[in-house]
């Protein structure tokens, strides 16, 4: 294993006061619930979004936490949930008087440390809305879910919810909308390499140079099946058709697409998958009018990707125009 790492117990502390370091002013890190969140919540004019889940999926979730996305981010370990008590006083931390949304990526995990904070936070009279994103449509269980997984469609939820709530909307109408986003948004992922989590040091499964893992999780759940790798042409294929068929996405709608690097695939991989999938989708009279292309719900570095539809109208296209500022940004 080589890695920048000094004790691999200190990986996620670490990160996270580099995080800080990076964004004076902009952001405030608790140390004792690995909480990274916006420097100016909670405000009463606004519900706060809390997202926690396991670390090494970075960005997801602590590089995007700012105006216009999550107001918080609780993670535990590298592919582990939060404890419950990073959950509860993180929402404490973030209570406004509008109340406090709770994003959850669908792990039994990360279900049952928010589902205790929920109640804890609620017998303390705290408002607590719950969003769940189930978007991969891989496999219906795994090692790590009951029921579908939450991926990299979790960033539309997030990104229309937090739109929303600078515009004022309240908890019920936060709740409604990303709900309604996880509904028409499905994912599939590839793998062709593992990847090591610091704290193992060793990686997390063994698969062959000519072989990749068809919906692969993002903590290298097994997908589908084990397969011999294929061109691009064709995994680009079988990741359209799986999703494509499950909302399923039809001639004339309007979609995001987002071709999502899993940590260790170049950016020029994922735009020649982009430009595939993007000609196969016009094929079917599916029209891609929002384009989504590098890291934004990775696996350390697992070399894959991940394909995402997102079904757009005239609210999300509105509510996607919205500006962000978040931790992990280009110039």
């Amino acid at each position: 294993m080589k890695k920048f790492v000094n004790d691999p117990t200190q990986f996620v502390p670490e990160m996270l006061q580099g995080i800080m370091a990076a964004n004076p002013g902009k952001l405030t890190y608790v140390p004792d619930y690995n909480l990274i969140m916006r420097a100016d919540m909670p405000r009463d004019d606004k519900v706060s979004i809390l997202q926690g889940s396991g670390s090494g999926h970075e960005p997801a979730h602590v590089m995007i936490v700012g105006k216009g996305m999550l107001d918080g981010a609780c993670p535990g370990d590298v592919f582990a949930g939060p404890p419950s008590d990073f959950v509860i006083e993180s929402t404490k931390l973030l209570n406004s008087e509008k109340g406090v949304l709770h994003i959850i990526n669908n792990y039994t995990g990360d279900r049952m440390a928010f589902d205790m904070g929920r109640e804890l936070a609620e017998a303390e009279g705290i408002r607590v809305g719950t969003i769940v994103v189930n978007d991969d449509v891989a496999v219906q269980d795994s090692t790590h879910t009951t029921g579908r997984r939450g991926v990299a469609g979790n960033f539309f939820v997030i990104k229309a919810v937090g739109a929303a709530s600078e515009r004022g909307a309240d908890l019920d109408e936060l709740v409604a909308l990303g709900n309604r986003v996880n509904d028409v948004t499905r994912t599939m992922g590839i793998a062709l390499t593992s990847c090591t989590p610091p704290a193992r040091g060793t990686p997390i499964f063994e698969i062959g140079d000519d072989e990749m893992e068809v919906g692969v999780g993002i903590h290298g759940e097994p997908g589908r099946r084990r397969d011999k790798i294929k061109t691009a042409n064709e995994i680009a294929e079988e990741l359209v058709e799986a999703v494509v068929v499950d909302l399923p996405y039809e001639s004339g709608d309007e979609v995001a697409l987002m071709i999502n690097g899993l940590g260790g695939t170049p950016i020029s991989e994922l735009y020649l998958v982009f430009g595939i999938a993007h000609a196969m989708l016009t094929d079917r009279g599916i029209n891609v009018t929002r384009s989504y292309v590098g890291e934004y719900c990775t696996s350390l570095e697992m070399a894959g990707l991940s394909l995402t539809l997102c079904k757009l109208d005239d609210e999300l296209n509105m509510l996607f125009d919205d500006p962000a500022d978040v931790a992990m940004r280009i110039f």
